[in-house]
């Protein structure tokens, strides 16, 4: 909804050419930088050294990945990861209204939040069934409010979600396993009996959230889960673009802090989405339009080696998808950790 009003406001009020600029890459840049800011605070309540909680600052301020992401493609998905960790930091504090409506509002801007729901409600299960209705209550409403009222008072049409509602669940291709088809068929369609793949990632959230039986225990914990169930998530769809890895990446940078991952899975998170990124060809289109004969220069050079390109961006999701399952064992297991304030630098 917000979204929704800054967008028309700002395309009455000036001219075309520069309202993509305005209306979507300033919020987008606005995350960015309270990111940086929400990743160092977590870091500092959570007893860290202060040189560890600046540098984690700096990384969310200056990581190439999602500077390309975001402020120079134009993606959301960090005002998504901004809301998300808000609101699990929040839960964390012992909040509860708040954090119920900073995730409908990010789930509402775009479902890869989705995962998040039931490592929530597991997380409250485990304290207190009073605070957990109560928290679905608010979330509920807040979801009728975010994802239905712009439609009654701003007078929109819902019939492009009704006619494209399955639009994910019918393409394969990106970051995720079904990377082949392009290579295969020049074509992201799921044809035939490939419809089932796009439903895959169903089934898999059910047996993470079995997973999730013994129950979450404080806040490092909720962090780790929610990496867990979202990478499932993203590791068993057909379909996956390089942006929605941004998700994740505060919620690793900050375990990575804390001593619960390894530092290459940090590593892995933004640098081989990067890579991805560059054979895909997604980042020699942000040349245009401020450079377009370098766009083309790059465009062309993809097309004449196309099979070498093909062949090293499916590479690259191989290591991707056994770095993600690496990273979703780790979150799951157990692991010792040095006495709180003694982080890796």
């Amino acid at each position: 909804m917000i979204l929704g009003l800054i967008f028309l406001g700002t395309y009455k009020i000036i001219p075309n050419f520069l309202f993509y600029n305005l209306a979507i890459k300033l919020p987008v840049i606005a995350a960015n930088i309270g990111l940086a800011y929400l990743v160092a605070h977590v870091l500092d309540k959570s007893g860290t050294q202060k040189r560890t909680s600046r540098r984690a600052w700096i990384f969310m301020l200056f990581n190439p990945f999602l500077l390309c992401c975001s402020s120079a493609w134009g993606q959301f998905d960090s005002v998504v990861a901004l809301l998300s960790l808000w609101s699990l930091f929040l839960l964390g504090e012992g909040k509860l209204t708040v954090p119920a409506v900073l995730l409908a509002l990010a789930v509402s801007c775009k479902p890869i939040a989705l995962p998040l729901i039931p490592v929530v409600f597991v997380y409250l299960v485990g304290r207190s069934i009073k605070r957990t209705l109560r928290y679905i209550a608010v979330f509920n409403a807040s979801m009728v409010l975010f994802c239905v009222a712009p439609f009654i008072f701003l007078g929109w049409s819902p019939a492009v979600i009704f006619q494209h509602w399955d639009a994910h669940f019918t393409v394969g291709g990106g970051l995720s396993f079904m990377t082949f088809l392009e290579t295969l068929g020049h074509s992201y369609q799921l044809a035939g009996i490939w419809w089932i793949v796009g439903w895959l990632w169903v089934p898999a959230l059910g047996i993470a959230i079995y997973a999730l039986k013994p129950g979450i225990h404080g806040f490092k914990d909720l962090l780790k889960k929610s990496v867990a169930m979202i990478l499932v998530f993203y590791l068993c769809r057909a379909w996956l673009s390089e942006p929605n890895i941004i998700l994740i990446l505060p919620l690793v940078l900050i375990l990575t802090y804390m001593n619960e991952l390894e530092p290459l899975a940090l590593s892995a998170v933004w640098v081989l989405p990067l890579i991805f990124g560059f054979f895909n060809t997604s980042i020699a289109q942000l040349f245009f339009p401020s450079m377009p004969a370098t766009m083309d220069g790059l465009l062309k050079l993809a097309v004449e080696f196309n099979p070498a390109r093909l062949a090293i961006r499916t590479a690259v999701v191989i290591v991707w998808l056994a770095a993600g399952w690496w990273i979703v064992t780790s979150c799951f297991k157990k692991r010792m950790v040095p006495k709180e304030g003694k982080v890796a630098g």
